[in-house]
């Protein structure tokens, strides 16, 4: 028995897994503005003071901190949430790889650099990634 499927034109891509896009004649554009604005309230953090730089120079982070322990749903939430909105924010990655080497024992200096890359974010929320 041979299955039959049919395709209907749905119009042009306007929103996709969280990923905003815009078609132009010759320019795309893709953009995480809501999911971004919905992390930063997830996290508590819609109100920080926006940084300009996603990551303290030279910041040594280690398995090893002795700092407190921070909230395990939490910080697995939200780093999650970094890790999918670098498909459209690639100056995170860097950052968003580093602190995803805790996500099994997650500590307050790890936690307040999650909360830096945050207040990064809350700077650059309305960024757009654009192709021409």
């Amino acid at each position: 028995m041979v299955a039959h499927f049919r395709m209907s034109d749905l119009g042009a891509l306007s929103y996709y897994l969280g990923i905003e896009v815009r078609q132009e004649k010759e320019v795309l554009s893709l953009d995480q503005n809501a999911y971004a604005s919905k992390l930063l309230e997830r996290s508590g953090m819609a109100k920080c003071k926006p940084y300009v730089t996603p990551m303290e120079e030279r910041l040594k982070l280690t398995k090893a901190s002795t700092t407190a322990k921070v909230d395990a749903t939490l910080y697995r939430s939200i780093v999650g949430g970094l890790r999918y909105l670098v498909h459209t924010r690639p100056d995170i990655a860097f950052v968003v790889g580093y602190v995803s080497r805790f996500m099994e024992d997650h500590r307050e200096d790890h936690w307040a650099t999650v909360k830096r890359l945050l207040c990064y974010i809350k700077g650059i929320v309305d960024q757009v990634i654009v192709f021409s």
